[in-house]
């Protein structure tokens, strides 16, 4: 039970820390609060892929300016 409360806090701590829309935080928040276990597990799967495609686009952004 400590286990899932931490991971919880861990999850919204990452969340608030992260650069997203206002609704985008609210609803990630509610789906970590609502679904204590699945929540939490579901944003650190799902973020990071976030951050990845992200980090692709940026960077075919900067190559295109270059030509």
């Amino acid at each position: 039970m400590v286990a899932i409360l931490v991971l919880a806090v861990l999850a919204i701590v990452s969340l608030l820390k992260q650069k997203l829309k206002a609704r985008h935080q609210l609803i990630w928040l509610l789906i970590i609060i609502f679904l204590p276990f699945f929540g939490p597990i579901l944003y650190f799967l799902i973020i990071k892929r976030y951050k990845e495609v992200n980090l692709v686009k940026r960077r075919v952004g900067q190559f295109k300016q270059k030509f």
